[in-house]
């Protein structure tokens, strides 16, 4: 038998129930038929080509397949065809084997996976998240802590039909992996609370810093704990740092007059100045160099860099010094990142952390205004090194009652809530949170429909409904949960100050903090549904539609519940590749709807749709508005360091039309020949796609430094197939570095 199959070669790769990612093996395939083949009396028996002629179909079946099949799946295969030759107690005995297994596998179900995590081949936790590297200790035991919660959140603590529709593809339960220890998602630091009011880390007091530096150094350990405490994206605000600049001014006068006094120097006024201005420019450069390394080289308990966002917006200091102060911190920032940092080998490359948002506004978006020369710096920052991002305070007053503020990380953005005040009676951002996120996936509910109109409104609000379900879990799950677990978070001032023994309730209602419900593939939606991306005007007027249904049952749960639900564009890492591979197995190969290994982030428009820069951020602006609880846009560019007026024009877009968006460069080093440029993605001759410098064709991940924007951070420990498939595909939004400031009145050049 094994004559008959040696010409069959397949290479198409293999998940294996634990993560492990293998060749295909067609020896295995008719080994498990013999095995239930002997089992029956020779009437019924299979003979040899029979056997062979079932395990060449699946193996040609898996040739074809555009993504890495699950062993499940190669199961079902080989049971039907089984079933097709008519052998049908062959068939039966192998289901009955199946069952049992299932059955064993059920009584434990973490150890597989554990032990592939620590033997290294477990793929999907592998590419699960590009800033953990999962080869080192601490991230393991975060992984293994991880699987034994999820196993237990799946078989106990969540509803079978949300465990079912998760595992499904049909809504995603995020970050099950920490559902059980009763953590929650993203978090608004109140690091002026902290840093002015004092606070407590490790059961140790901190008071107010006395110089800048110091409150540098303080800031880096909060955010690391906060992160040990949590399990999303946290933002602080520069501005809350600004204050401190003039306490070490103020610091360094009196030191250098004390100085000069002591050796008899004349106390000269611009003497003075002047070795006051040195010596305080030279703790700015320690200062921001401390939060920049230290964050990047912190290790938390969760085995990686804190996911962490710092937000600078010049009008959020007090006009006049402290303002001046903060656009001197800026500027550094800024100088620090386009040097970047350097890796192992010694060569200057993109962190991927601090995450920086710069918010463009009256008194820095024109060459008239006095902070301009800073934002003509952003922009160098942002063709070097990918950031900062942008926010307009001019679009988003529009949208948020007239407030600017921060996301919480990425994207996850607070609701307005005018019953949440500071003393001063502003509106109260800083120590709000986020408790969790479930998505749903729209692809999944225009397949389910088939394209009937009628259907898919039915089976939008079953889905819904179901997710409301499962929010509701995450909720309950934070309730009752004491102020004592996380001390640094619900005690002592980034979220709140509680007393001990005090549970976190009251800040679960009444809109302190938010819920998200997050959606996903708006664009493959339209296509299912009506043949059209949702960039056409009838695709446009459906999605819309969509995304208002989704906003009313937000409402209505929040008017009945008294909880902040809100919509969320999913930034879909590594789930876009899960929702693709559940697509294809449930419904087949669709064209511009199932046949990429990826699903479309939220409401962006397809990664590979032609369109300029402008028109893609004035179309985004719309959907925007409709996610209220988080959303970012991005426009595709080559290298335009040496274009900045391009880089200029599109931010000055981004002012007039678009609240969040950024800019996708390329920042690439390749060890092995020093190339500094893009490394693309290549298939090899297996099919697996793979990085390779252009310059000398290195392969190994090992020896280059990739950087690319994947959900709103930037991720440099590379991803699974799915997302470097989403990546090979994206299409410039500018064709070329030759750019014409003009272009941005008419249209830029499309690809």
């Amino acid at each position: 038998m094994e004559a008959i199959a040696q010409d069959i070669d397949v290479r198409t790769k293999v998940i294996k129930r634990n993560g492990r990612e293998v060749n295909f093996q067609i020896e295995k395939i008719i080994a498990a038929i013999g095995k239930a083949n002997k089992e029956v009396s020779d009437l019924y028996k299979m003979n040899d080509y029979q056997i062979v002629a079932v395990a060449e179909n699946v193996a040609k079946r898996v040739a074809q397949s555009t993504h890495a099949v699950s062993v499940e799946d190669i199961q079902d295969m080989v049971e039907t065809g089984i079933m097709e030759m008519r052998a049908y107690e062959v068939a039966q005995i192998y289901v009955r084997y199946r069952f049992k297994r299932e059955i064993s596998r059920k009584s434990n179900t973490t150890d597989d996976g554990i032990l592939a995590l620590i033997d290294q081949v477990n793929e999907e936790v592998k590419q699960e998240n590009s800033n953990k590297n999962p080869v080192i200790n601490s991230t393991q035991r975060d992984y293994m802590a991880g699987e034994v919660s999820k196993d237990l959140t799946k078989r106990v603590l969540l509803p079978e039909d949300v465990v079912k529709a998760h595992e499904e593809g049909i809504i995603h339960f995020h970050d099950a992996d920490y559902f059980a220890q009763r953590e929650h998602n993203c978090d608004l630091i109140n690091l002026e609370d902290m840093l002015q009011n004092g606070t407590v880390i490790s059961e140790t007091m901190i008071e107010k810093p006395k110089s800048f530096y110091t409150a540098c150094n303080i800031t880096t350990q909060i955010v690391a704990q906060v992160a040990s405490n949590q399990y999303g994206g946290q933002s602080f605000s520069l501005a809350h740092l600004a204050p401190f600049v003039d306490v070490s001014r103020q610091k360094i006068r009196q030191q250098v007059i004390a100085e000069r006094e002591a050796v008899g120097d004349d106390l000269d006024e611009n003497k003075i100045e002047r070795i006051v201005k040195a010596r305080l420019q030279t703790e700015i450069e320690s200062g921001i160099q401390t939060i920049q390394y230290q964050l990047v080289t912190l290790m938390t308990t969760n085995g990686q860099t804190p996911f962490v966002t710092m937000f600078i917006y010049l009008d959020e200091a007090e006009e006049g010094q402290t303002r001046d102060d903060l656009a001197l911190l800026a500027e550094e920032v800024f100088k620090q990142r386009i040097r970047g940092i350097k890796n192992e080998k010694g060569v200057w490359v993109t962190p991927a952390f601090p995450k920086i948002i710069y918010v463009l506004a009256e008194d820095n978006i024109t060459e008239r205004t006095p902070y301009y020369d800073l934002t003509k710096l952003a922009a160098k920052c942002t063709a070097k090194r990918m950031v900062p991002d942008y926010i307009s305070a001019k679009v988003m007053r529009e949208l948020k009652n007239g407030n600017v503020y921060t996301c919480m990380g990425c994207r996850s953005f607070l609701t307005v809530e005018e019953n949440i005040r500071n003393a001063n009676g502003t509106n109260k951002f800083y120590g709000r949170f986020n408790q969790g996120v479930v998505t749903i996936n729209l692809v999944d509910v225009a397949c389910s429909s088939n394209g009937d109109m009628d259907l898919f409104w039915e089976i939008l609000e079953e889905r819904l409904e179901l997710c409301h379900r499962a929010l509701q879990c995450r909720h309950n799950r934070l309730k009752g949960t004491p102020s004592d677990v996380a001390p640094i978070l619900w005690q002592h001032g980034a979220l709140a100050r509680l007393e001990k023994g005090e549970t976190i309730d009251k800040l679960l209602y009444g809109g302190y903090s938010t819920i998200s419900l997050g959606y996903a593939g708006l664009s493959e939606m339209c296509q299912r549904m009506l043949g059209v991306s949702h960039t056409d005007e009838k695709g446009k007027e459906f999605a819309l539609a969509v995304m208002q249904k989704l906003n009313d049952k937000c409402q209505e749960w929040k008017k009945a519940e008294n909880i902040s639900y809100s919509v969320y564009g999913t930034p879909l890492e590594s789930t876009t590749y899960k929702f693709a591979k559940c697509l294809q197995k449930r419904f087949g190969i669709i064209p511009h709807v199932t046949d990429k290994n990826y699903i479309t982030n939220s409401y962006h428009i397809h990664v590979t749709e032609n369109v300029d820069a402008f028109k893609k951020l004035k179309f985004e602006a719309d959907f925007q508005k409709l996610s209220p609880g988080g959303a970012i846009s991005y426009v595709e560019v080559p290298n335009l360091q040496n274009n900045l007026p391009a880089v200029l024009s599109i931010m000055r877009y981004i002012y007039d039309n678009i609240m969040y968006a950024e800019l996708n460069t390329k920042s690439d080093y390749c060890e092995e020949c020093g190339y500094d440029g893009e490394i693309r993605v290549i298939e090899d001759t297996s099919g697996k796609l793979v990085w390779e410098c252009p310059n000398c064709g290195n392969r190994n991940q090992d020896k280059m430094s990739v950087a690319r924007r994947t959900c709103g951070y930037i991720g440099t420990q590379f991803w699974n197939q799915g997302r470097t498939e989403e990546i090979r595909d994206r299409v410039l939004h500018i064709a070329t570095p030759e750019f014409d400031d003009a272009d941005m009145n008419v249209n830029a050049s499309v690809k």
